[in-house]
């Protein structure tokens, strides 16, 4: 059946379209990871804060410094490492071109060879990696080779503000769970209420990656309750001390 396909046949079952789908799921598992940070982050401080004072005004605000600075950090980081891969794919981009300008033929053989490795015959390799490089060469070689899209780069805008979105939608967990309850009831609730969300985010998490989804929800749970544990019990001293 090989023998039969077309130049065009054999890039649409290519690699690219599995990376499309891998980054598409990338993306989703980074933005429950984004979410689950918020959910920590603010969590171990409004717990702190609510242990040491029962101040609803102090509470809040240092939830939402929190929020904001942590929603603040996270597009910043994203943004920065997005950015270095784009760079890195531009430069792979531009050193494609340079060879295939400068070394066509070697270009031609290495992208028969990849074909070859994929099961194809030496005939049909070649026939497909000369179809492929007359329509374009540049485009073959990239998606192929490297798994690149020229035309569909990462985004580091897009990263940095959907890992912001998703700090913040975690974030506002815990700060609704400490301050709608009442002040005796604030800090069980909160508890609970991040224990359960990182339980189904680690779940969920899980599911997308492939992974253990019991082993990466008490994995979760865990680290949480060891934050929250942690805050209550800095909180609660620093209270009693009156430094609060």
């Amino acid at each position: 059946m090989t023998e039969h396909m077309t130049a065009e046949d054999v890039q649409h079952n290519g690699e690219p379209h599995a990376n499309n789908v891998r980054q598409r799921l990338n993306w989703l598992r980074a933005g429950v990871l984004g979410a689950n940070d918020g959910i920590v982050s603010v969590a171990a401080i409004v717990v702190g804060v609510a242990a040491a004072a029962t101040s609803t005004g102090a509470i809040f605000t240092a939830g939402m410094a929190g929020l904001v600075g942590g929603a603040v950090s996270m597009a910043l980081g994203e943004y920065v490492s997005v950015s270095s891969q784009r760079d890195t794919e531009r430069a792979l981009i531009e050193k494609e071109r340079y060879e295939l300008e400068t070394m066509p033929e070697e270009e031609l053989a290495e992208l028969t060879s990849m074909y070859r490795a994929r099961g194809l015959s030496e005939e049909t390799a070649h026939q497909v990696a000369v179809e492929l490089t007359a329509h374009d060469a540049l485009r073959a070689h990239l998606e192929v080779e490297l798994g690149i899209d020229q035309n569909d780069l990462v985004n580091p805008w897009h990263a940095a503000i959907s890992s912001a979105i998703s700090f913040t939608i975690g974030a506002i967990l815990p700060m609704l769970a400490i301050l709608l309850p009442p002040p005796a009831m604030r800090i069980p609730v909160t508890f609970a209420a991040v224990l359960v969300a990182l339980a189904l985010t680690g779940t969920l998490a899980a599911q997308l990656g492939g992974a253990r989804r019991l082993r990466a929800a008490l994995r979760l749970i865990i680290g949480g309750a060891i934050a929250l544990v942690a805050t209550f019990i800095i909180g609660a001293l620093l209270g009693t001390s009156g430094i609060a």
